[in-house]
């Protein structure tokens, strides 16, 4: 006993979850603490360690506060690991002399990197990715080299890729001995549309290599594989797994597995009593847990026992979620259930990059796992589907396809029982959060996590967090407000009433009148889009609160070179119109493809060169597509009955007419259309926000489909309608949407979350029971007839033109750093 006889606990290791024990125990004050860290600096977060390449410092990264170890009175030893631990005296010796005695003593000695034995592994240039010191000298070392490889193609491997890829390293190189990346967390089919979507993305990818030795006089020159191929680089990082360190746990003579870790028992107490294993160096029913969410649960079952409690370690969940160079992958159960233990369903999109798996029971009921890859917005639901064994819908398929229809309103997170384990990294459920809303009034994330601490860990359950909070809320019966932003304390909706109602034009007043602080990049795009949705005003002139599409009137391109994507309304041209386009392509040198939204896009422009593309098509009758802007699209069509031997009515013209009609008017996110001649379908007009196919009758109307990575089918909002009345509904239905959806919202979303759903749309449209009908369709035809071509604006002003230049100080000179390849023809950016 020691410090006013309070009994000292000494903690060995100052990683994550060392530093979460202390937070655990530290606030009983019931003991004194005393911890050893082997690294100079306090606990980071190793969890968003690649970040430290994108600009956040070691201090961003710092779990602790300036100061907190001095005010929770917690001894700190940095730099000063332990070398030895007397059992039988309870004292441990560090390498800078001190003896410290214990009356529990914790080993959170974490892991270390998994080096393979390999000819040449001491070579200049050979790193591991394990600390910051680790990336403060792969960071000297990238800066002397053009060439670089990573071995390994897990977790930790393909982030070690994404810091080479930060570093400016052109297409690093991944080594993976398995004949597939990720093949602990993923399934084949799964891997395969990751290693695409990478490949894509620059990286060179090795799978079933064997490393036999790292060759080079004194410093790496290349890897010689087992298959007597040779592949010359000049730094390796080695990211091939993780050992745990029970070294010091060994010298004790503590029990530990045949193949490494601590053994430990369910109250994670070592071969000593006293003595305790937490994290990536304990083993527990066989198993070693490399996840943070584990780490932290062992951390809080010792605090939770040395302080009176019951508390048991049975195990955890390893379903996991995580952005891969900007791809998502996740899976959660059991992602390799096959046939015929249960049935399977996939959907893969080859194209964009999607392969999505979930595995059900032979019975259908339940959710057993699966895999998401390139898009995993679903992963939470599903994960809480399977720990909860939720019945599904009748059509399971629903819940990676976003068929609202089939999913059923069980699928909700209010269904979820109360104690669901939401956020995993802290261990908080549903029924502590909705209690945080009902008891504590924490209604917004940022008091959720000084509530309850929920999402302050990875972050992946927020999006989770968000909808149980608006969902407790609704429960409470609150006002549940999506406010914009902190900068903002009302919602979209709120802010365009607001700015109708005082006439306001500009984002300064907006801000003065509504508003605080300087504005971000949240709420400056989503006022510029009230704005624009209000008064119709070219949106390049409110060019300093514009992402840099709006600010150019154009998508810029990998590479960064512009599009150039002019209207085509109905997707009808004629041959003059044609041959414009040609002579412009051949003039700049531009790409040419036929879009899916039938009209043609040139890419390849250099910015400075815009306004006199556009002179040229705008000159020929031309005018902006806004295929950079929240906007209208295209309004696709079928030939209809103009040439069409099936079709009922002129589609092409109703087309045009539609297109031209709503041409230009900003929304919360993008518009697309469909007018089809007949029931064929031929311009899936049933995939767009809305779409009209001919009847005998008349038209039938559909609104709120999408296409995209989660494709929802439009619904029926009216039937047999003409011309007339078609346009109507479609006035009223637009400007419902304009003023009420949420930013980068579309409307099937919109639709989804709208209490009563197509009823309640279909009442309000067709039936007018708000009364805003003829307000609605005066507001739409304002904006109609104050339509203006935002590039002829740009072309015809010359203080506008003089902002489309790369050097502000060499007007005329272009972007030296764009540079292309030859392609079928044509020209096209060259890889990164």
């Amino acid at each position: 006993m020691s410090n006013g006889n309070l009994p000292v606990v000494v903690v060995i290791g100052n990683g994550m979850v060392g530093h979460r024990f202390c937070e655990k125990l530290r606030t009983a004050g019931l003991f004194h603490i005393v911890v050893f860290g082997e690294e100079p600096r306090p606990a980071y977060d190793r969890v968003h360690l690649s970040e430290y390449f994108n600009g956040r410092s070691a201090a961003d990264l710092s779990l602790p506060m300036t100061g907190w170890f001095e005010e929770e009175e917690i001894v700190l030893h940095l730099g000063d690991p332990v070398r030895e631990i007397d059992r039988q005296r309870q004292v441990v010796h560090s390498g800078k002399g001190i003896s410290q005695h214990y009356d529990h003593l914790v080993l959170a000695t974490g892991s270390s990197p998994f080096v393979p034995d390999i000819n040449g592994i001491e070579k200049q240039g050979v790193f591991v990715y394990r600390t910051i010191d680790d990336l403060d000298r792969i960071k000297a070392y990238a800066s002397t080299v053009r060439s670089g490889a990573v071995m390994g193609g897990g977790l930790l491997g393909l982030e070690a890729a994404k810091a080479l890829l930060d570093l400016g390293i052109p297409n690093p190189h991944v080594i993976e001995f398995a004949p597939r990346l990720m093949p602990r967390q993923i399934d084949s089919a799964g891997s395969h549309t990751l290693e695409a979507s990478l490949r894509q993305l620059g990286l060179q990818l090795h799978l079933n290599k064997v490393t036999q030795s790292i060759e080079g006089s004194h410093r790496v020159e290349a890897l010689q594989f087992a298959d007597e191929s040779r592949l010359p680089v000049e730094m390796l990082v080695i990211s091939a797994g993780i050992r745990p360190r029970d070294e010091l746990a060994r010298l004790a003579g503590l029990s530990v597995g045949t193949r490494g870790g601590i053994l430990v028992n369910e109250k994670l107490q070592t071969s000593d009593k006293n003595i305790y294993a937490i994290g990536e160096c304990a083993l527990s029913q066989g198993m070693i847990y490399g996840l943070v969410a584990p780490g932290y649960e062992m951390a809080d079952v010792v605090a939770t026992n040395l302080l009176g409690a019951n508390k048991s370690f049975t195990g955890w969940d390893m379903s996991t979620k995580l952005k891969l160079i900007g791809v998502d992958v996740a899976s959660f159960g059991d992602p390799f259930a096959a046939e015929p233990d249960c049935g399977t369903i996939v959907f893969e999109d080859r194209h964009k990059g999607i392969y999505k798996r979930i595995n059900v029971s032979r019975d259908g009921q339940y959710l057993v796992g699966g895999v998401l890859i390139g898009d995993a917005a679903a992963y939470n639901l599903l994960l809480q589907t399977v720990n909860n064994r939720l019945v599904l819908p009748a059509d399971p398929a629903a819940l990676i396809l976003g068929n609202r229809e089939s999913a059923g309103e069980g699928a909700g997170v209010m269904n979820l029982p109360d104690e669901a384990l939401i956020c995993s990294c802290e261990s908080v459920t549903k029924a502590a959060i909705c209690g945080a809303v009902a008891e504590k009034d924490a209604t917004t994330i940022d008091a959720m996590k000084k509530c309850t601490r929920a999402g302050t860990g990875c972050g992946g359950c927020i999006p989770l967090v968000k909808d149980l909070i608006a969902g407790a809320m609704k429960a409470e019966g609150l006002y549940v407000r999506n406010i914009v932003c902190e900068h903002f304390e009302h919602s979209r909706q709120e802010l365009f009433d607001l700015v109708k109602l005082h006439d306001v034009r500009t984002y300064n007043e907006v801000l003065v009148r509504w508003g605080k602080g300087d504005g971000c990049e949240v709420c400056k795009p989503v006022v510029a889009s009230i704005l624009a949705s209000l008064w119709n005003e070219p949106i390049v002139k409110q060019a300093t609160i514009q992402d840099s599409n709006d600010r150019y009137l154009a998508n810029i391109q990998k590479g960064g070179s512009y599009s150039v994507v002019p209207r085509i309304p109905g997707g009808e041209i004629t041959p003059d119109k044609l041959i414009v386009l040609g002579k412009v392509a051949k003039k700049y040198n531009l790409y040419t493809k036929i879009t899916g939204g039938q009209r043609i896009d040139l890419f390849g422009a250099h910015v400075g060169d815009l306004p006199a593309i556009w002179e040229e098509l705008i000159d020929a009758g031309f005018e902006s597509g806004h295929a950079y802007g929240k906007a209208l699209r295209t309004v696709k069509s079928c030939v209809g009955s103009t040439w069409c031997r099936f079709g009922l009515h002129d589609s092409v013209s109703f087309a045009i007419e539609i297109e031209e009609r709503y041409r230009g008017i900003r929304a919360p996110h993008k518009l697309k259309g469909g007018v089809s001649g007949c029931i064929r379908e031929c311009a899936e007009a049933q995939s767009k926000d809305f779409g009209i196919i001919a009847t005998e009758k008349g038209w039938n109307l559909y609104v709120c489909g999408n296409g995209g990575s989660r494709p929802q089918h439009a619904q029926l909002l009216a039937v047999d309608i003409d011309k007339a009345a078609c346009i109507q509904y479609l006035d009223r239905f637009l400007m419902f949407y304009i003023r009420t959806a949420d930013p980068l919202t579309r409307t099937a979303t919109w639709l989804d979350k709208m209490d009563g759903g197509i009823s309640y749309l279909k009442n309000v449209v067709i039936n007018d029971s708000l009364g805003m009908g003829q307000q609605w369709e005066e507001e739409m035809q304002g904006l109609v007839d104050s339509y203006k071509c935002e590039w002829k604006e740009v072309v015809d002003d010359p203080e506008l033109r003089k902002r489309f230049t790369h050097f502000v100080n060499a007007p005329r000179k272009k972007d030296p750093q764009l540079q292309f390849d030859a392609m079928r023809g044509q020209t096209k950016a060259k890889e990164w």
